[in-house]
């Protein structure tokens, strides 16, 4: 099984991937790779971040929740 990167690594190395697909001097099967590996660092970026999102809202709904008690 994979294990997850953290946001911050996944943001990097997705940093680094767009940097070799810019510079345009990797062989065209390298290139494909590395979208593909950049495609699937978004889609778990995108769903780290909803589930940050998400966090967020429940921890604002519960401080709302205990401030509305006093």
């Amino acid at each position: 099984m994979e294990e997850k990167q953290s946001f911050k690594n996944s943001m990097a190395r997705l940093e680094e991937i767009v940097s070799l697909l810019e510079r345009n001097e990797i062989e065209l099967e390298e290139a494909i790779s590395l979208f593909e590996e950049g495609l699937k660092l978004v889609n778990s970026c995108d769903t780290q971040l909803k589930t940050f999102e998400n966090k967020v809202a429940q921890l604002l709904a519960a401080y709302q929740e205990d401030a509305g008690d006093e």
